[in-house]
């Protein structure tokens, strides 16, 4: 007899629990040695020898192995493989004695999905779907590891759809954010040069001040933002960069803002492309200099497949969570690439209030997610494998 969905959700949970004590002595030795993006052979390898199968290796250090029946659909559920330029400072046992840093759960991402692909292989054919766990590199630096497998890996493995957990200092412990449509927004680079004409600073009138334009145009960004954009729509644009000048006696030739653009909508996202290419050239030409804009695209927003998260938050009681009220960011993730390739959905797994749990942020040096996010996160990953598994059962063809 066929098993119902609440039933392999319960063995695959029960399987995960076993396999916990274990996931987490992985993520300790993950955090320990972290590695920057596209160099993450030493974290591939050892998460490679924990899978219950021969895995793939893909995008040069990353790794997709496949659980389960051998043939029809499948689920990718990814994790992340790459650390930080961050010197750790949150005093743990096992913390990263260099430079470098697990700064965003990734340490944790990994081992919960090795406990997940490990109870999966446990159930086999019992599966409702083959589960393509996806160990992907370089989410945190161009080029972007998960771009990479849209377009040729991942894509010719064509899984029925992708999920993901990742964990987050602002939701609450126990719950897991997981709406509907947009979580993330998109994230473009701009980078803003401004040539002028060199002068002596006594002597300004002789030639063209760049530093004087780009000043002015990172005011005018900020401001127009509120006047281009329907301020219900998520959109922030930040200048990250400002460069200019070596004396303070000279008018330099040029000067150099790189800014940061974000979006939960793709209208939104081509009008403050537009938006910087207007405003920088405009005021530069108002100055007697010349603006050059360079866009580097990023990632998409991130929309969440409703019915993939709709059935995931009914399913999360079940493996002891609960559903988190709304909860959207203009944060961004390489994740939504794979959205080219299937439906997609990324849950929120709350770290505010777990036991030894100190707040900080994503990307701080003393964020230190407790061991327990390890089975939350596990837990989570279980849910969506199931609901996205399911919700391709129902989909008409």
């Amino acid at each position: 007899m066929a098993r119902s969905t609440d039933e392999l959700l319960g063995e695959l949970l029960a399987g995960v629990e076993r396999e916990l004590p274990g996931a987490v002595a992985l993520r300790r030795r993950l955090h320990a040695r972290p590695e920057l993006a596209h160099a993450e052979s030493w974290t591939a390898a050892t998460v490679e020898q924990e899978l219950p199968v021969a895995s793939l290796t893909v995008a040069g250090t990353g790794r997709i192995a496949r659980v389960g029946p051998a043939e029809g659909a499948a689920v990718a559920v990814r994790a992340e493989l790459d650390g930080l330029p961050v010197q750790e400072r949150t005093g743990a046992s096992f913390s990263a004695a260099g430079p470098l840093m697990h700064a965003c759960g990734h340490d944790v991402h990994m081992a919960a999905l090795v406990a997940v692909a490990r109870a999966a292989h446990g159930l086999g054919d019992a599966l409702p779907a083959a589960l393509l766990a996806v160990f992907q590199p370089s989410e945190e630096a161009y080029p972007s590891g998960a771009e990479q497998l849209a377009n040729d890996e991942l894509a010719r493995l064509a899984p029925a759809a992708v999920v993901a957990a990742h964990v987050h200092p602002e939701v609450p412990w126990g719950t897991v954010a997981l709406d509907p449509g947009a979580v993330n927004a998109s994230c473009d680079a701009v980078e803003v040069t401004v040539v002028g004409e060199p002068s002596h600073g006594a002597y300004p009138h002789r030639g063209r001040d760049p530093v004087l334009a780009i000043a002015q145009i990172v005011v005018a960004l900020h401001a127009q933002v509120g006047r281009r954009i329907d301020p219900l729509h998520p959109a922030v644009l930040t200048v990250g960069v400002l460069e200019a000048g070596g004396a303070l006696n000279v008018i330099p030739a040029r000067a150099r803002a790189v800014v940061a653009l974000r979006a939960h909508r793709a209208e939104d996202r081509l009008a403050l492309r537009a938006l910087v290419e207007e405003v920088a050239t405009g005021i530069a030409a108002a100055n007697g200099c010349r603006a050059i804009i360079e866009l580097e695209p990023g990632e998409p927003a991130l929309e969440n497949d409703a019915a993939i998260a709709g059935l995931a938050r009914e399913l999360l009681g079940a493996a002891g969570l609960t559903p988190a009220s709304e909860w959207r960011s203009c944060g961004s993730d390489d994740f939504a690439f794979f959205g080219a390739l299937a439906p997609i959905a990324m849950a929120f797994v709350g770290l505010d209030g777990a036991e030894g749990f100190e707040p900080r942020p994503l990307h701080h040096p003393e964020l230190l997610p407790p061991d327990s996010a390890v089975g939350a996160v596990a837990r989570a990953q279980a849910v969506l494998f199931v609901a996205a598994a399911t919700a391709e059962r129902g989909r008409p063809r």
